[in-house]
């Protein structure tokens, strides 16, 4: 019989493995089987606590979006002006916790589940609404009516980069990544005549 307190221990073993596995293969073409065996459990026992790779996968995106969660509310919590705010936004979204090989694989391949799969799209769905509501608050104030436009300009510009990184070679880099949506916002501030 298991101790007390092992499932969440293997649980979020299996979650970090699955995330390495996607990010060392590029794809979610991973088995349950390798999976755990990076966690170092046998594929029954991660079957038996998330039933299959898609849920295992689901859990990883969860944890991935409940850390880059945690950071921005982090790094909003330091922000004073809305202008500072959006900045900290943008830099947790290419933070070292957050824009690493293993992670943008995950990324990656979420984006393709949550064209078939509905908790995906589900998850996927609030992610965005978060983001577009962190960025629409302070826009709104800077902007005034562009603010929907530019929100959503910026948003596709982190996907975008999040997207041209998994398809390139070479350790990602969080500041020149942070800095080429940094610059868009600079250039969507300025007043327009």
């Amino acid at each position: 019989m298991p101790k007390l307190g092992m499932e969440p221990i293997r649980k979020e073993a299996l979650v970090r493995a699955t995330i390495h596995e996607i990010g060392r293969t590029g794809s979610l073409d991973v088995t349950v089987s390798q999976i755990a065996k990076r966690a170092g459990m046998s594929s029954a026992l991660a079957h038996h606590y998330f039933g299959s790779k898609e849920q295992i996968f689901l859990a990883a995106m969860r944890h991935i979006l409940s850390l880059y969660s945690a950071e921005v509310r982090g790094a909003l919590v330091m922000a004073v002006t809305p202008n500072d705010r959006l900045r900290a936004i943008v830099q947790a979204s290419f933070s070292s916790l957050n824009f690493r090989r293993e992670v943008i694989g995950a990324w990656l391949n979420f984006y393709v589940l949550a064209q078939t799969v509905p908790e995906a799209k589900r998850l996927l769905n609030v992610y965005q609404k978060r983001l577009h509501a962190n960025l629409l608050h302070d826009l709104r104030k800077l902007v005034g009516p562009r603010a929907e436009a530019t929100a959503r300009g910026l948003a596709a510009m982190i996907d975008g980069v999040y997207i041209r990184q998994a398809l390139r070679e070479g350790a990602p880099d969080g500041t020149a990544a942070a800095a080429m949506a940094l610059q868009y916002l600079t250039l969507e501030l300025e007043p327009r005549q």
